[in-house]
């Protein structure tokens, strides 16, 4: 059963650091959602690289093949886990944008 846990900004460095090298090559979806925006996907399942807090330019890096998707100025981030694994995480930003990232098992190649 899924659990959402609230993470305290003093963590984000050291959690983002340790989870990424247990998410490296997992696929990676991306979608933002704002008053002024609606929603929009940012990313469809590409294959991950890294995800990382920089707290000295305040933002959440998530790295993916042909993508830097950068979110300035995070307020809160929440995790979505199953036993060990990290399923989604939303960040909200100052201005209320929320940006969720979902992960997932990349879907083995197809035969032929």
């Amino acid at each position: 059963m899924a659990q959402t846990k609230h993470l305290e900004r003093k963590e984000w460095g050291p959690y983002f650091d340790n989870v990424s090298k247990r998410l490296e090559g997992k696929a990676v979806a991306i979608e933002v959602a704002s008053l002024s925006l609606g929603s929009q996907t940012a990313a469809e399942w590409l294959p991950l690289l890294g995800v990382t807090y920089d707290h000295r330019n305040d933002l959440v890096a998530v790295m993916a093949e042909g993508l830097d998707h950068m979110i300035r100025h995070p307020r809160d981030v929440f995790v979505e886990m199953e036993d060990d694994d990290l399923l989604s995480m939303q960040v909200i930003q100052f201005d209320n944008t929320s940006q969720i990232v979902r992960f997932r098992e990349p879907l083995p190649p197809a035969a032929g």
